[in-house]
């Protein structure tokens, strides 16, 4: 098969199609004939040689792809040959096959093309396990998104309005801005040229918002705690904004506030199937009933991946990046 290989960390033109052997099943795995994986900042930092794959995992980038069944190994029972599968990766999306364990594996949703679905697993798990599972965003609450343009934010938009949450997102230009309110955002923060937290106040009466999912890290922590309301969560998923901070703890008992800081990529098999299957039950429904839906900006030919890493790192996107097998 091909994939997408590292031979040495650097820009974009560090990614390099070549021929790598062929994956092979493992107890409780299948494999995937992929016709689509997607771009994550974690294939960018992984490409720059800033994260590197769990031990055991495929040393190619890519944390989510979709596909069909192609064999299955030993002790995999409710899935057969020829099943249209989306699948959780700690690794190996940006190639031709990959194997994953079967309970990383989801089918694809009604109403979503079997390319289409390569947007899916890595942003639904990481909004449903931080905003819901860990923060527990409740019917009526406020949420702060963070980059509400990304996919992750996109989807965060959705699945908090479809649990009747208002919400609120930054972005830096209004196209992206009016792309929010198009899929439901109710408060609009251009960060370029307003201040989040003043302006979340102001639209809350004061009282700030109730769950803030935040991928700057370090850079936003003191405000985001300025934005908590009381009895407010903060979940922290990325370090863009850098990775040390200072925290006034004071202000945070004053808000009886908490924080949760998480990755996916390298929880254990057993977690990441419980996070699956948590999505299967509460948001697949919701998809197949046409209330969510993925945001693809575009789909770009899996051997061209340099092309799509440079989109994703001038964040001239909306939604995903897909990366399409040939």
């Amino acid at each position: 098969m091909h994939a997408i290989t590292i031979p040495e960390p650097g820009g974009p033109e560090a990614l390099v199609w070549a021929e790598v052997p062929d994956p092979v099943p493992g107890e409780g795995e299948v494999l995937v004939e992929v016709a689509a994986g997607a771009v994550n900042r974690a294939d960018i930092l992984q490409r720059q040689g800033f994260y590197d794959p769990p031990p055991g995992a495929s040393p190619y980038p890519g944390l989510e792809c979709s596909g069909r069944i192609a064999a299955i190994g030993t002790g995999v029972s409710g899935w057969a040959v020829g099943d249209e599968v989306c699948a959780l990766l700690a690794g190996g999306g940006y190639a031709e096959k990959v194997a994953v364990p079967a309970g990383q594996l989801l089918p694809v949703p009604k109403g979503v093309g079997l390319t289409q679905a390569a947007a899916l697993p890595e942003v639904v798990c990481t909004v449903w396990s931080n905003v819901f599972m860990v923060a527990h965003l409740r019917p009526g609450e406020t949420l702060l998104v963070h980059g509400g343009s990304s996919g992750i934010g996109t989807m965060a938009i959705q699945l908090a309005k479809a649990v009747g949450a208002r919400v609120a997102v930054t972005a830096g230009t209004r196209q992206k801005l009016e792309q929010c309110a198009r899929l439901g955002a109710d408060i609009l923060v251009n960060y370029r040229e307003q201040d989040f937290v003043a302006e979340v106040r102001k639209a809350t009466g004061g009282a700030g918002a109730d769950v803030i999912l935040d991928n700057m890290g370090a850079k936003y922590l003191d405000r985001n705690v300025q934005t908590l309301a009381v009895n407010g969560r903060l979940a922290i998923i990325g370090m863009q904004g850098g990775v040390k901070g200072e925290l006034n703890i004071g202000a945070l008992l004053r808000k009886r506030a908490a924080i949760s800081a998480t990755s996916l990529r390298a929880r254990p098999p057993e977690e990441k199937a419980a996070i699956v299957a948590a999505v299967r039950e509460h948001v697949w429904p919701l998809i197949d009933g046409g209330h969510v839906r993925p945001v693809i900006d575009r789909e770009v030919p899996m051997p061209d991946a340099a092309a799509a890493h440079r989109v994703v790192e001038e964040s001239g996107h909306v939604g995903k990046v897909l990366l399409v097998t040939p």
